[in-house]
């Protein structure tokens, strides 16, 4: 199993008023320049084309060993072997995730409290997001998550856990001190006219700041 996979740069995509190609420049831009680990969330899609655009992107990190991870369809997942699977509070329960998809696969799970972030280490994930620490322009709902209750999360679970939530270059110094293990970047790399640039910047400011 991929137990040792890097969160330190934690990349999630948003193809929105993209081209395929431009699309998939992006990605691999954003791999090429420091991305450790890639999200693929696509919420409109449907089943095929999720299929369609996650077989060309795993394609893409295949070359840069670099695992994939698809948002909340673990169909998709399974039917194109991503390496893994993150899922969100109103997705298949991670009990049963696992269940399906035995040991190999990583799970990771979308976490606000500490009762939920044990909740998901007891049913088998394998890492956790935990935010929004700021607001976010790619969700229309927005529930913050303070950096208290980031550090409290950290120490309750063994499991690696990641900051996510209008995180950037320039802001991430609120995380400082706080055992996490990655950084989610979605805007502050996807809204990038250079996102191999923007990749590397900001690895190099997590390594810096953060210390991983």
């Amino acid at each position: 199993m991929l137990k040792n996979f890097d969160l330190s740069l934690y990349f999630i995509t948003d193809s929105t008023g993209l081209s395929e190609e431009e699309f998939l420049s992006k990605v691999e831009g954003a791999l090429s320049g420091g991305a450790t680990i890639i999200q693929l969330r696509e919420k409109d899609k449907s089943t095929r084309e999720y299929l369609d655009i996650a077989t060309k992107v795993h394609e893409i990190t295949k070359k840069y060993g670099i695992p994939l991870i698809i948002d909340d369809r673990i169909d998709v997942a399974m039917a194109m072997g991503a390496e893994g699977v993150h899922l969100g509070q109103s997705d298949m329960p991670i009990s049963l995730a696992r269940e399906i998809l035995g040991g190999q696969m990583i799970i990771g799970a979308t976490a606000k409290t500490v009762e939920a972030a044990l909740k998901a280490y007891k049913e088998g994930a394998d890492y956790l997001g935990v935010g929004a620490i700021f607001p976010t322009t790619t969700k229309v709902k927005t529930i913050l998550t303070s950096t208290d209750t980031l550090r409290n999360i950290c120490s309750a679970v063994p499991i690696k856990v990641c900051a996510i939530g209008g995180l950037n270059k320039d802001n991430i110094d609120v995380l400082r001190n706080i055992p996490i293990s990655g950084v989610c970047a979605v805007s502050a790399i996807m809204k990038s006219a250079d996102t191999r640039l923007a990749a590397r910047e900001f690895r190099e400011k997590i390594k810096n700041t953060l210390g991983i």
